[in-house]
C-alpha cells in the first residue's frame, strides 16, 4: 500500500519478472517496504490483473478448463487486461507522483506469450504500442535463476493447491521464457537489472536497493 509523502512531480514505474519460484513476490513485498520506511508513496501490483476488471480478464488467462485457449486468444487478453490495468490504476498514481511496483509487465508477454508459446515478437511490439504508447517501465528488476531450481520452489511452495496453466507447463517451456528474458536485459542493459535469485531473499532484496540508489532515486 502507499505511503504518506509523494515523490515529486512524476512516480516511478518499477517491474518485477522471472521465472516461477524466483522469489517476486517476496522481492516486491521487501521493496515495498523499503520504500514506505523512506516516505516514498507508491502502490503494489501484479500483471495479468490490478484492478477489478483485469482480475476478471486474469482468470480467464489462468484458469485451466476444458476449452483449448489458442496462444493467440492468451496474447490478446494479456493486453486486454494490460489496457485497463494502464488506464485505470497505472497511469493516474504515476501521473500523481507515486511509485509504482508491479509484479510482470510487458517483458513477461514477450517472454512466455512469445518465447514461450512461440508467438511472433513483432506481433507482441505492435500490441505494446497500441496499448502502451511510449509507456515503458523505468526499471525492471530479472530475478534469474536456472529453471529446474525456480520450478522445485515453486512445487515446494505450491504443494497440494491446484496449478494454473502455466505452471503446469513442461520445463523447456520455462527454459524458453528464461532465454528470452536473458536476451532481452542483455539487449536493455540502461532498463533491466539482472538479479541472481538462487540466494537468499535479504541478499537479493540488498541488490535491489542498490539499484534503486545507483539511479539516485532513493537514499
Amino acid at each position: 500500500m502507499s505511503a504518506a509523502l509523494s515523490t515529486g512531480p512524476r512516480g516511478r514505474f518499477l517491474t518485477f519478472e522471472g521465472i516461477e519460484g524466483v522469489g517476486k513476490t517476496t522481492q516486491v513485498t521487501l521493496t515495498a517496504r523499503a520504500l514506505a520506511a523512506r516516505g516514498v508513496a507508491h502502490v503494489v501490483t501484479r500483471e495479468p490483473g490490478g484492478t477489478p476488471l483485469a482480475e476478471s480478464i486474469r482468470n480467464l488467462v489462468l484458469n485451466p478448463r476444458d476449452e483449448v485457449m489458442p496462444p493467440v486468444a492468451e496474447l490478446l487478453l494479456m493486453f486486454a487486461a494490460r489496457a485497463v490495468h494502464l488506464t485505470n490504476h497505472i497511469e493516474p498514481h504515476l501521473r500523481a507522483g507515486t511509485w509504482v511496483v508491479c509484479d510482470r509487465f510487458t517483458d513477461a508477454t514477450y517472454a512466455y506469450q512469445g518465447a514461450g508459446r512461440g508467438m511472433d515478437a513483432a506481433a507482441i511490439g505492435g500490441l505494446e504500442t497500441l496499448v502502451q504508447g511510449e509507456r515503458r517501465p523505468d526499471l525492471t528488476l530479472l530475478l534469474d535463476g536456472p529453471v529446474a531450481v525456480g520450478l522445485a520452489r515453486s512445487r515446494q511452495r505450491d504443494a497440494g493447491k491446484p496449478r494454473d496453466r502455466f505452471e503446469r507447463e513442461r520445463t523447456e517451456f520455462f527454459e524458453r521464457v528464461r532465454a528470452s528474458y536473458l536476451s532481452r536485459a542483455r539487449a536493455e542493459p540502461e532498463r533491466m537489472a539482472v538479479i541472481d535469485a538462487t540466494r537468499s531473499a535479504e541478499e537479493v532484496a540488498a541488490d535491489i536497493l542498490a539499484a534503486l540508489k545507483a539511479r539516485a532515486w532513493i537514499s
